[in-house]
């Protein structure tokens, strides 16, 4: 019997999750339960689409010529997609054989042997790393942060190409001595290319209300400008490459 997901959605032009024009499927399921998530629709599995392996790869196909052309691929995000790891891992063996860029954006949470069976398939991995101190994870997150850092450490050993995301939330991850602990853990690993600091906003907001969710950013504003460029510099300092 051929394996399905429980899929969100899915964005044929994707360009901010991986380089060139990206297939992006946002997966249904996640771990986590970040104060600041913009998807919380994605958290838990009801109203999926429920799809297949070849269902799915067959719609992607249809991409191929536009992904190949811009050096793009294909991006799986959600959610935490690896919380379907079997099903990714056979979606992107069907990739590989066609040369099809295979991309992960994920918070490094779900660590285990299926996810590194993925992971030998997977081209470039988009690490999301909240905070560092594991109490500061865990008031962001409800999770502790030792599978994220270890995952990262995996990465590097596998020498997967990695480009490690921060998303940057005043009053929440705003403390500069926690983003130096995560710059001074990752500024040695060779994979990583580049470093994405990502400014707090409050696009999926009223997903928290249409869902009934305690939304307790309410009053948290975009980081100033100032602020996002010292959390850059905190990681150029370490000779990363920041976006």
């Amino acid at each position: 019997m051929e394996i399905k997901a429980k899929i969100h959605s899915v964005e044929t032009c994707g360009t901010v999750d991986g380089p060139g024009i990206r297939y992006v499927i946002f997966f249904k399921g996640c771990p986590l339960r970040c104060v600041y998530c913009h998807n919380p629709d994605t958290w838990s599995g009801n109203n999926a689409t429920e799809v297949s392996v070849s269902e799915l790869f067959s719609e992607l196909r249809k991409y191929k010529e536009f992904m190949r052309f811009s050096g793009g691929g294909i991006t799986v995000t959600g959610g935490e997609p690896l919380v379907q790891s079997e099903f990714i891992l056979e979606l992107f063996k069907l990739c590989k054989k066609e040369n099809i860029h295979t991309a992960i954006d994920t918070s490094g949470n779900v660590f285990n042997e299926k996810v590194k069976s993925v992971l030998e398939y997977t081209d470039l991995v988009l690490l999301d790393i909240k905070a560092f101190d594991d109490e500061l994870f865990k008031s962001i997150t409800g999770k502790n942060v030792r599978n994220t850092l270890d995952f990262a450490k995996w990465l590097n050993k596998k020498d997967i190409d990695t480009w490690i995301r921060f998303v940057f939330v005043p009053t929440v991850n705003d403390d500069f001595d926690d983003i130096l602990k995560i710059a001074e853990y990752i500024k040695d690993f060779k994979n990583i290319s580049r470093v994405e600091v990502l400014p707090f906003h409050k696009m999926g907001e009223y997903k928290w209300e249409e869902l009934k969710l305690d939304y307790k950013l309410k009053k948290v504003l975009p980081p100033l400008e100032k602020d996002i460029e010292k959390v850059k510099n905190i990681f150029r300092e370490k000779n990363m490459v920041v976006v």
